[in-house]
């Protein structure tokens, strides 16, 4: 019986696991809308925004650049809008998918 070395991945997507987990936090925004805890939300979706566009950057998906900056702009912590209602609430789930697309898309040829 012979085995056979699986062949390694053409590709790698290192803005997977940062869009996962953004997509995971902001799910659970709506919840905690009126909390303390959505300034950790705001600063969590604003740093995997700018981090999943450094890797956009680096994969030469440039489409995926703006759209990560308006969600850093739009999500900062620093100097907040004053969003709220349903419309607030569907946005955060709409991010959700967004950074699900991004992370499923954006991917760069593995170094052999």
């Amino acid at each position: 019986m012979s085995r056979t070395q699986p062949t390694p991945a053409m590709y790698q997507r290192n803005a997977l696991a940062p869009s996962l987990l953004a997509a995971a936090v902001l799910f659970v925004a709506p919840a905690l809308l009126e909390s303390d805890w959505f300034l950790t939300v705001r600063f969590v979706a604003t740093i995997l925004a700018l981090i999943i566009g450094w890797f956009a950057v680096q994969a030469r998906h440039w489409w995926w650049v703006p759209i990560m900056l308006a969600v850093a702009v739009i999500w900062n912590p620093i100097f907040p809008f004053a969003f709220s209602g349903a419309i607030w609430s569907a946005a955060q789930v709409a991010a959700a998918f967004v950074f699900l697309a991004a992370g499923a898309t954006i991917k760069i040829r593995r170094q052999t």
